[in-house]
C-alpha cells in the first residue's frame, strides 16, 4: 500500500513539547470549566465486541503545524491523513521504546483517536484505525531521515510501526483543557479518566486508552464544550 510517509516523536515533551510521532511528508484553549458531570457513556461497534480486560484503544499525538527538523516538515494533520490514498499512511518515527511497544501491541481494526500535539490548541480532532499491525519502520535505515537510528539494523531492527487509516472527524473537537478538567475531577471521584495515560504519562505519544475512557471520551461529543 502507499506509504506516504509520516511523522513521529515517540517520546513527545509534555504537551508544548511533544514532538509526536508522525510522517514525514506523504506524511483550546484550555476550557478549564468544562462540565465535570459525567455523559452517559457511548459505544461504538468496535466497543461493544471487546475483551473489558484488554486495551483495545488507543491515543496517538501528532504535530499539526508546521516544524522543520533537519529539513524535513515534522507537520502531519488528521486532514493530512484523510488525503492519503484510501486515507490511511503509516504511523513512523516512534522513538520511545515504551510507544513502540505499544504499537506492537496493535491489532487489527483497533480504535484510535487522533490528537494534535505541540500546537496552539491540542487535542482530539477525529477517529482512526489499525489496518495494518506493527512491521519495521524503514526511516530508522534512512540516513537522510531526522529518525534515522545508526545503531538499528535491518536484520535486527529496534523500530516498529503501524499503517493507520482514517474512520471520522470527532462530531466537535475535545480539547486538552477540556480533558484535564476532567481528570482533576474524576481524580477525586473515581470517574472514568482519573488515571488517563495522558496526564499520567503525558511524555509518550502512543497511549492506551481502557474501554471505559475511551467510552466516556466519545460520550462527550455529544455535550456542549463549556
Amino acid at each position: 500500500m502507499p506509504r506516504p510517509r509520516k511523522r513521529l516523536t515517540g517520546a513527545a515533551g509534555p504537551d508544548k513539547k511533544e514532538l509526536s510521532e508522525k510522517r514525514i511528508k506523504t506524511k483550546n484553549s484550555e476550557n478549564a470549566s468544562a462540565k465535570l458531570e459525567s455523559p452517559s457513556p457511548q459505544m461504538t461497534s468496535t466497543s461493544k465486541n471487546c475483551d473489558k480486560n484488554v486495551s483495545n484503544y488507543w491515543l496517538m499525538k501528532s504535530e499539526p503545524e508546521s516544524r522543520l527538523e533537519k529539513g524535513v516538515d515534522m507537520k502531519f494533520s488528521i486532514e493530512d491523513l484523510k488525503a492519503q490514498p484510501k486515507q490511511t499512511a503509516c504511523w513512523d518515527g516512534v522513538r520511545n521504546y515504551q510507544a513502540r511497544n505499544f504499537l506492537k501491541a496493535m491489532k487489527l481494526e483497533e480504535e484510535a483517536f487522533f490528537y494534535h500535539s505541540n500546537c496552539k490548541q491540542p487535542g482530539i480532532v477525529g477517529l482512526m484505525k489499525i489496518v495494518k499491525e506493527a512491521y519495521p519502520d524503514h526511516t530508522q535505515f534512512e540516513k537522510n531521515n531526522p529518525h534515522y537510528d545508526p545503531s538499528s539494523k535491518e536484520d535486527n531492527p529496534k523500530w516498529s510501526m503501524v499503517d493507520v487509516q482514517f474512520v471520522r472527524m470527532m462530531k466537535r473537537f475535545i480539547s486538552l483543557g477540556e480533558l484535564k478538567a476532567y481528570h482533576q475531577a474524576h481524580k477525586a471521584t473515581g470517574g472514568p479518566l482519573k488515571s488517563m495515560a495522558l496526564f499520567t504519562r503525558q511524555r509518550l505519544s502512543v497511549q492506551p486508552l481502557s474501554r471505559e475512557e475511551f467510552d466516556f471520551i466519545l460520550s462527550l461529543e455529544e455535550t456542549e464544550s463549556s
